[in-house]
């Protein structure tokens, strides 16, 4: 057996890729960054090009700075984001460019689908939500507002894809990716003839679709020599960013549940068989065989307190620049300062309209509560208290058709923080594990390489590749403040659906250009 594994992940803002021991011991790590770009209202686009080149860049780096000789490369096996849509003609070039999760245009064909052409049915069968992230809605969308171009479309595919024919001719998906396209039946594992004929498209437009363990070989001479690889080094086509980051922090057992905060956010259990919700509130997406992650993603998450920073906090940044410390670090040290609960006042965190639970592009952000005794440091804490109740909002829905969880897994930048991983132990009332690991779906993807080729029996192995930096139990003072408080907390957006649509609507017609960037 070789001494290394590859994990690659294809995310929204870089490509990063880390070579691992088979033990899971971390040998090095790269990561190659790209633009989004937005030409026009709504737009969330990329240059697929520039992404293949990143990944080619990514595994190469990791390559050298690892000192892996050719031979000594086991696999190298990949995570992907989800949602990413590309026109390509039929020698496969980009007719558009990746248009990816965050893309809005299709948002009023999302809707139609939802209200008019049964998409609780589509939902249902296919596991993942009806929202303008997915490529039905986006192809609804290209059919109806961009046909000739649709037209011209040989073939529909996403961002792994694309680099997988870029590097092997072929057009294969996995399971994982498909399933997360609204194109996929999840019973059947097989593209969804009723959501196909709405999206306008053939099935041998679309790739063929495979397991997350199917791997080739077959490199081209030079760009093995490129890669710092042997021409016959196996690429396993692996699954989606989401599943592979709870495979990565070892949420894999029932009664587990991961949850993230980076940017966004997400909240994730692994459970035996499809399962969806009657409400459509959750998505349900493959990771391998029997093996299949129900959950729900947030738009915010780290975003709103680096929303906080950048409006509301240069006094505290220009502290944290004296201090030589991170300015969140100050942030989080004022909120301390106030009891949890913030003293009854409530934030609602939909500065970006929001996904699970609501799937509701309309919703808006809010102070509720407010009062002539609260100071900049309630906000702060209410802002951080309202990012974990937003993540908590998904969990009865999870829980309704997976169980209780035990405990919580916990990762991404937010998890530094010891104020704010508390927090999430007292909202949640469970225990928060945070896992020692680096990058979570680079970690699951090369687990789940291993398994694919053999070299290990099965993806429990994970659980002696990570360890535990921090666990919190909740306070019992605590959370029993928050469990006044979250019922206020989901009243609101329920109640207040037709007046979130109507300021949506003011906002968009009433909305000044954009500012000039800042220097």
């Amino acid at each position: 057996m070789g001494r290394t594994v590859i994990g690659v992940d294809i995310g929204t803002t870089s490509t990063k890729a880390v070579a691992f021991t088979p033990a899971g011991r971390v040998l090095a790590h790269h990561a190659v960054g790209y633009p989004l770009l937005a030409p026009e209202a709504g737009a969330a686009e990329q240059d697929p090009e520039q992404i293949f080149q990143a990944v080619l860049a990514a595994i190469a780096g990791c390559v050298q700075e690892s000192k892996a000789a050719p031979a000594d490369v086991l696999a190298v096996s990949f995570s992907a984001a989800m949602h990413s849509l590309i026109l390509v003609d039929g020698a496969g070039a980009p007719l558009t460019p990746s248009i990816t999760w965050a893309d809005q245009r299709a948002a009023p064909w999302a809707e139609r689908i939802r209200d008019e052409w049964d998409g609780l049915a589509i939902y249902r069968r296919t596991g993942t939500p009806i929202h303008p992230m997915s490529p039905l809605a986006k192809l609804v969308w290209l059919r109806h507002e961009r046909a000739e171009l649709f037209a011209r479309a040989e073939r529909f595919v996403g961002i792994k894809e694309y680099v997988f024919f870029r590097l092997f001719g072929q057009w294969q998906v996995d399971h994982s990716i498909a399933s997360a396209t609204g194109l996929f039946n999840i019973e059947r594992l097989a593209w969804d003839e009723d959501a196909l004929e709405l999206a306008g498209v053939r099935a041998e437009q679309l790739s063929r679709p495979v397991p997350t363990t199917w791997h080739v070989e077959g490199l081209e001479a030079d760009v093995a020599a490129k890669l710092g690889l042997a021409e016959h080094t196996p690429f396993v086509i692996g699954a989606n960013d989401g599943v592979l980051s709870n495979l990565g922090v070892n949420a894999v057992s029932p009664g587990e549940v991961a949850v993230t905060i980076g940017t966004s956010g997400a909240m994730r259990t692994v459970v035996d068989h499809p399962m969806t919700d009657p409400e459509g509130r959750t998505f349900c997406y493959a990771l391998a065989e029997r093996r299949w992650v129900v959950g729900g993603p947030v738009n915010n998450g780290g975003i709103i307190l680096r929303w906080v920073r950048d409006e509301f906090a240069a006094a505290e940044a220009e502290t944290a620049k004296r201090l030589g410390i991170d300015t969140y670090e100050v942030l989080t040290r004022i909120a301390e300062r106030v009891s949890a609960g913030s003293e009854g006042l409530v934030f609602h965190p939909f500065l970006t309209g929001e996904r699970a639970p609501y799937w509701n592009a309309n919703l808006r952000g809010s102070f509720f509560g407010l009062g002539i005794h609260h100071r900049k440091e309630h906000m702060i804490r209410a802002v951080l208290e309202g990012v974990i109740f937003n993540l908590h909002s998904i969990l009865p829905a999870v829980e309704a058709i997976t169980g209780r969880s035990a405990h919580i897994k916990a990762t991404g930048g937010f998890a530094r923080s010891g104020m704010w991983r508390q927090m999430m132990a007292d909202v949640f009332d469970r225990e928060v594990v945070v896992p020692e690991s680096f990058e979570s779906s680079c970690l699951g993807a090369a687990v789940l390489g291993l398994y694919a080729l053999g070299h290990v029996d099965s993806l429990d192995v994970v659980a002696g590749m990570v360890g535990a930096t921090h666990r919190h139990t909740p306070n019992a003072r605590n959370a029993a403040l928050y469990r006044q408080l979250l019922p206020v907390y989901l009243s609101l957006p329920r109640k207040l659906g037709e007046e979130y649509r109507l300021l949506a609507a003011f906002q968009q017609q009433t909305a000044a250009p954009p500012p000039p960037r800042r220097s």
